[in-house]
């Protein structure tokens, strides 16, 4: 289960709480204030397209800096070591650029609302009915574990009932993005991703300071886990083992490729951020901007994991002592004193609020346009959309209270993550990819190869893995691999299936495929100057050369 061990309630007094509950004041005055602004259904689910870069691309970070990042990337700092690294420097970076470079004109110049209707104007209802279910079954279990490992957090270090923490943190998230919507969950996000950043910036230097520095936490981890825990690379070859249970290819292919761009591109709990941008320049660089962040993050995130092992060796050893998901934990109970523990529990409160706040908008946008509108209650004027959106917010903070208890089976909350990722994002990336680049596509072929991608990913996890017909070393090697099936199926069946029936007409693709253009993607509205941080391919390849530079210290 994800449960924190016995013993780490934090010694918080009125100061911290004090610092707490301001927190909280000023997210529901940013939700007031930017009630303001909602007039329509627009306004509610994409902020009117009129927020600038900055502000888009610090919510496209902070929109990922939830559970699973904090609790998650630290338990996978414990568990696997430097392996975890590759989450960020293969596994975010270059699908980040992809998605500014190539697929944000595709997205924000069709003028969709929402990632599945990009899929209804390029494949039809099927795909597009399909991929909207997809998306909302997967927004809601993802809002959960943030809910639910918020409200395990909370009970452990200060001592809430799980029920109190559930109801309060839900509340809090329901009112700000009931009241101002997708603006105000924005708006937060970039609060919360500076305070994120100021609970965990302390917790690191003075944990470095604890072990003896980098030399010495070095050095107390490799005389116990050996040299190649803190490596990237070393033990990755075919038929090695290594403590992340994968090889250099699957790393590669598996993570990097086909999770990392499944998930970065066509997630629209992201993409969302950047569709909300003012215009087309700004929607590029949304992705462009976060991507230097994310790049430092695992300083801030597994560096503390590393150094939680090496404060309490333990973690991990035992099912009734600390385990991995406590790292985090341990750290702010034994290191920081009152005040600045105050910021750290709110910083933790904030990420897991702006987590569950990321997939709830989401989910409230994709369900009122591409289910209810486009299925079940067409035609209605804007004000109905309007008050269906705020309905289906509660309903979906209600159903992520539920949800939260399936993570429960999973003692790492970032291997139930990724299973889901490989299960619903891998697939729809096979469908996305092949049909931006290949105009013969069919429509068929995209509801048959997203319908063969999803289950062929479950078979592989479920039937394949856990029934111990093949033998993969753990849950992240599984993900890794049912990833790659359900992206190979996905493409085959495409590939067959196309072969087999008509094309959609050449008139009909315009600025859907690549190569083509709509008359509104031609154009790209002026910016004032032309100054390197207004280039995305600059930024763009920016990033990924220091996301490169990043691994030399882990080189073998």
């Amino acid at each position: 289960m994800i449960t924190l061990a016995e013993g780490l309630r934090l010694p918080t007094n009125g100061l911290d709480y004090t610092i707490l509950a301001l927190y909280f004041v000023v997210v529901l005055g940013i939700g007031f204030a930017a009630k303001r602004s909602v007039k329509t259904s627009l306004d509610f689910f994409l902020s009117g397209r009129s927020l600038p870069a900055w502000v888009t691309g610090l919510a496209f970070v902070a929109a990922n800096l939830g559970a699973t990042e904090i609790l998650g990337m630290a338990a996978n700092g414990a568990q696997y070591g430097a392996y975890t690294v590759h989450w960020y420097w293969i596994g975010a970076i270059p699908a980040m650029v992809f998605l500014g470079l190539v697929m944000m004109p595709f997205y924000y110049g069709s003028k969709v609302r929402s990632v599945p209707e990009f899929l209804l104007h390029r494949f039809g209802p099927s795909s597009h009915l399909l991929s909207s279910v997809i998306f909302a079954v997967s927004s809601v279990l993802i809002a959960g574990v943030n809910l639910y490992a918020m409200a395990i957090v909370l009970q452990a270090l200060l001592g809430w009932p799980q029920w109190v923490a559930i109801v309060v943190a839900g509340f809090f998230v329901l009112a700000y993005i009931t009241i101002g919507g997708l603006s105000s969950a924005i708006y937060n996000e970039v609060l919360q991703f500076f305070v994120i950043l100021a609970a965990l910036i302390p917790l690191t230097v003075v944990g470095l300071k604890r072990v003896g520095g980098w030399d010495g936490l070095t050095d107390s981890l490799s005389s116990s886990h050996g040299d190649a825990f803190l490596t990237a690379w070393k033990g990755t070859g075919i038929g090695e083992t290594n403590p992340l249970g994968a090889n250099w290819l699957t790393i590669v292919l598996g993570l990097g490729f086909v999770m990392s761009f499944g998930y970065w591109t066509t997630n629209f709990a992201e993409v969302q951020r950047a569709l909300s941008a003012k215009n087309l320049s700004a929607a590029k660089r949304t992705p462009l901007i976060a991507a230097f962040p994310k790049i430092f993050i695992p300083l801030v995130v597994v560096v503390p994991g590393l150094i939680a092992l090496v404060m309490e060796p333990t973690l991990g050893k035992s099912k009734d002592g600390l385990q991995y998901n406590d790292a985090i934990p341990v750290l702010m109970r034994d290191l920081l004193p009152n005040g600045v523990l105050g910021i750290a529990v709110t910083g933790l409160l904030a990420a897991f609020m702006a987590g569950m706040a990321a997939n709830v908008s989401s989910f409230n946008t994709v369900f009122t346009n591409d289910i209810w509108a486009a299925y079940l209650k067409k035609g209605r004027d804007d004000a109905h959309y309007l008050k269906t959106g705020r309905v289906v917010t509660a309903v979906g903070v209600l159903i992520g209270m539920g949800t939260a208890f399936i993570a429960s089976s999973f003692s790492n909350i970032m291997n139930y993550l990724q299973t889901l990722f490989s299960f619903f994002n891998v697939p729809l990336f096979v469908v996305f990819i092949i049909g931006m680049f290949w105009k013969r596509t069919s429509a068929a072929a995209g509801f048959w190869g997203l319908l063969s991608g999803t289950a062929a990913a479950m078979v592989n996890y479920f039937w394949l893995y856990k029934q111990g017909i093949i033998a993969i070393p753990s849950d992240q090697g599984a993900n890794f691999v049912s990833s790659i099936v359900a992206f190979v199926v996905g493409a085959l069946v495409m590939f067959v299936v196309t072969l087999f029936t008509e094309p959609k007409s050449a008139e009909s693709l315009a600025g859907l495929v690549y190569g083509t253009r709509s008359p509104g993607m031609a154009e790209l509205p002026a910016e004032g100057d032309d100054a390197w941080y207004r280039r995305p391919a600059l930024l763009g390849w920016g990033a990924v050369v220091l996301a490169a530079l990043c691994y030399l210290p882990f080189s073998l």
